[in-house]
């Protein structure tokens, strides 16, 4: 495997950290996969995910989002943007997805996003389906429940008390805390992403992981669940376009996989025909760091051979 890393110049003038990992030089290319991490995280956790693709001929990229990893400076870890950070991050992935098409012309490229990464990922596919040949949501979730769309109002509230750049208790209270009881007693404050002690001290450890987010982070994020949610927009998502949604029955950001059966309940009333799921009895938020990571990811890439990787070769 080859290993690099590089700097994306948006528009806007934020410069976006990326990584690539590849097949060793002059092996071919089956596909490109973008990498969309989630929130309070980074794309270098992915490293050993990308090394798996790899072994199968995929090229792999991943973009420290704005506010999140290297992209960010201290002071901005956390906050996507002042006004429209949202939108702007949309465009990063839709410019550098692009920029890796040229890269790679006529091969498959596959878009992939974990939790928050997810919920980018599907807010794209409502204009752009057409642009990939499949697409992989991680820990995701679907239409918000009432009590999720009241943290709008929330988040609002809290923004104007402590500013849009500021950090709120109330916010993490409802969000990574509430998730983080259904595991009581609790060992750390993220049992809640995996049942491995050891990836969860690896995160806990990780000083560019586990941060708060930004109120105006807060606001747009829910913003959008609202919008990625709306039937009518996900008709306009393109009926054959394979779709791969994993997880874990015991996540809790979904109600131990309530979520992700309503969006997979959405998507089959929209006409979509060939999405495929998989919930992994007992594992949580972060399935690819799960104790049956390798049983995840062997069954992921399965579904990647019979979909994209079986028409490239």
């Amino acid at each position: 495997m080859e290993s690099s890393t590089s700097t994306d110049h948006a528009p806007d003038g934020a410069d976006l950290f990326v990584y690539r990992w590849a097949p060793d030089a002059g092996a071919p290319v089956a596909a490109v996969v973008h990498l969309v991490h989630g929130m309070a995280e980074h794309a270098a956790r992915y490293a050993r995910f990308a090394e798996a693709l790899t072994k199968v001929g995929c090229v792999v990229y991943a973009h420290d989002q704005r506010g999140h990893g290297n992209t960010a400076k201290p002071e901005d870890r956390g906050h996507i943007g002042d006004t429209g950070g949202w939108n702007d991050a949309l465009g990063d992935i839709r410019r550098l997805v692009a920029k890796e098409r040229a890269l790679h012309p006529n091969v498959p490229v596959v878009l992939f996003g974990h939790s928050m990464g997810s919920f980018m990922v599907q807010e794209v596919l409502l204009d752009s389906s057409k642009d990939f040949a499949a697409v992989i949501l991680s820990g995701t979730n679907g239409k918000p429940t009432p009590i999720a769309a009241a943290g709008r109002l929330v988040a609002r509230a809290e923004r104007m008390r402590v500013g849009p750049r500021g950090h709120s208790a109330v916010l993490r209270a409802l969000s990574f805390d509430a998730f983080n009881k259904a595991f009581r007693p609790n060992r750390t404050d993220f049992d809640w992403l995996s049942r491995d002690a050891a990836e969860v001290d690896a995160y806990a450890r990780d000083s560019l992981c586990g941060f708060d987010c930004s109120t105006t982070t807060w606001v747009e994020l829910l913003d959008a669940l609202g919008r990625i949610a709306n039937p009518e927009r996900q008709a306009e998502i393109r009926k054959d376009l394979p779709i791969y949604v994993f997880g874990g029955a015991d996540d809790p950001m979904s109600e131990k996989a309530k979520g992700v059966r309503q969006l997979l309940g959405a998507y089959a009333r929209a006409g979509l025909t060939r999405v495929t799921s998989k919930l992994y009895e007992g594992a949580r938020h972060e399935a690819l760091n799960e104790t049956n990571r390798d049983e995840i990811t062997t069954d992921l890439i399965a579904w990647l051979k019979k979909t994209v990787l079986s028409k490239a070769a």
